[in-house]
């Protein structure tokens, strides 16, 4: 006989259920004794040794019972019951001994496994009890025929009762595999929000996993600019070069050559040269290399040199900073400047980077026409996104006919 594909999944689930339940009983009950013992040592004896005692055990047995828990969870059911361990402290103190502890929340543990566990073990016998309720008496019809009829007649009196216990036998059978499932449940969720870590800590360790994530995706964007670099100035740029001179020394070896032909390769020189310049003006653009060997201060004043427009630059750094920061850095100044250049018609500008303790300012201040919006989807809109990517903030103050102030603030802790 071949059972139906829904009432074997429901069989299997609830023999799964009830094996989940009755397997809790046992850690549900193992702290009983500790504050039974208390409850009936603390009339008699010492009550100050009994609760420093009883205290003890508790702390001692709850880690154990907690992993039992967990393994009974992830085995019988597949639920994963996450553990929350916060950071150790740099320096052990009792009062970071005091806030390492709180930040564990113990007492959460403890009221489980103290207070909802015997409630939890009286309900899961309950449905133990059920279960052998249902079997006896889908069997009773059977297995009271074998007996002798008097005894028969003492336990049952007329037959006629015996279809009654088979009956409610069945209905409790019918009805175990929802209620198991149920109770399943309810401890799963209360295991979940009492021994794992609560919805503040959940937050926070998504959290530090997404600014680990952010981290590593600026590093390798940083690695994937350095190979772009690299593969520009080694492969695309050496080649250029070549091309380059190549046709200046045609010119140069080859002065019978027709005027047409000779005009056609000077033009192809002058391209070439102007490509090369460009190229150039791309890979400092990406990141320049002074600004990997001698810094933001050195990087900055490059860039005003070559800047069009009169730029006064005021650079006040303790120290070198971390890569990342000195690129946003950069990468804001310079977009700002080339802004200021191309789209704002201004006379002159004015850079001012100092780090402030843990944060580094950033300020340019152009006289052009202003008007400049974040919102409208310009560059802009990259700068701050740039910025926010390590946590900064990001301003823009530009009223209609300037000038036009762009500020940022980094944070630049190592």
């Amino acid at each position: 006989m071949t059972l139906p594909a829904g009432l074997r999944r429901t069989g299997l689930r609830a023999q799964r259920d009830i094996g989940f339940l009755a397997a809790g009983v046992p850690p549900h009950l193992a702290l009983v004794p500790v504050w039974s013992w208390a409850a009936t040592t603390a009339r008699t004896g010492n009550l100050l040794l009994t609760v420093c005692l009883s205290v003890a055990l508790v702390l001692l047995g709850t880690p154990v019972v907690t992993a039992v828990q967990r393994a009974r969870y992830r085995a019988l059911i597949g639920v994963d019951v996450p553990r929350f361990t916060p950071a150790a402290p740099e320096e052990w103190t009792w009062a970071s001994i005091a806030r390492w502890l709180a930040a564990t929340r113990p007492w959460r543990k403890i009221g489980y496994h103290l207070l909802l566990g015997p409630l939890l073990a009286l309900l899961e016998l309950l449905v133990l009890a059920v279960v052998a309720a249902s079997l006896a008496g889908v069997v009773a019809y059977g297995w009271a025929w074998a007996l002798p009829s008097g005894i028969r007649q003492d336990w049952f009196g007329y037959l006629t009762q015996l279809p009654v216990y088979t009956a409610a036998g069945l209905l409790l059978l019918c009805s175990l595999p929802w209620t198991a499932r149920a109770v399943a449940r309810a401890e799963t969720r209360l295991a979940l929000g009492l021994l794992g870590p609560s919805r503040a800590q959940r937050l926070q360790e998504r959290v530090d996993q997404l600014a680990v994530s952010r981290t590593d995706l600026i590093e390798a964007v940083d690695a994937e600019r350095s190979r772009i670099e690299r593969d520009l100035h080694d492969g695309t740029q050496q080649r250029l070069v070549s091309l380059a001179v190549n046709l200046g020394l045609a010119m140069a070896t080859r002065p019978d050559l027709a005027s047409d032909a000779r005009e056609v390769i000077a033009r192809a020189h002058l391209e070439a040269k102007e490509a090369i310049a460009e190229l150039n003006d791309l890979v400092r653009g990406l990141h320049p290399a002074v600004l990997e060997d001698r810094g933001l201060d050195a990087a900055l004043s490059g860039l005003a040199a070559r800047t069009p427009l009169p730029v006064r630059l005021r650079v006040n750094l303790e120290g070198r900073l971390a890569p990342k920061v000195e690129a946003v850095a950069y990468f804001v100044i310079s977009e700002a400047l080339t802004n200021a250049t191309k789209h704002a018609n201004a006379m002159r500008a004015e850079v001012i980077v100092r780090q402030v303790g843990e944060v580094l300012r950033v300020r340019v201040t152009d006289d052009g026409l202003g008007g400049a919006d974040t919102a409208a989807g310009t560059g802009l809109t990259g700068l701050a996104k740039r910025v926010g990517s390590l946590d900064g903030v990001f301003h823009v103050s530009s009223p209609v006919g300037g000038p036009t102030t762009i500020t940022a603030e980094l944070p630049c802790a190592q």
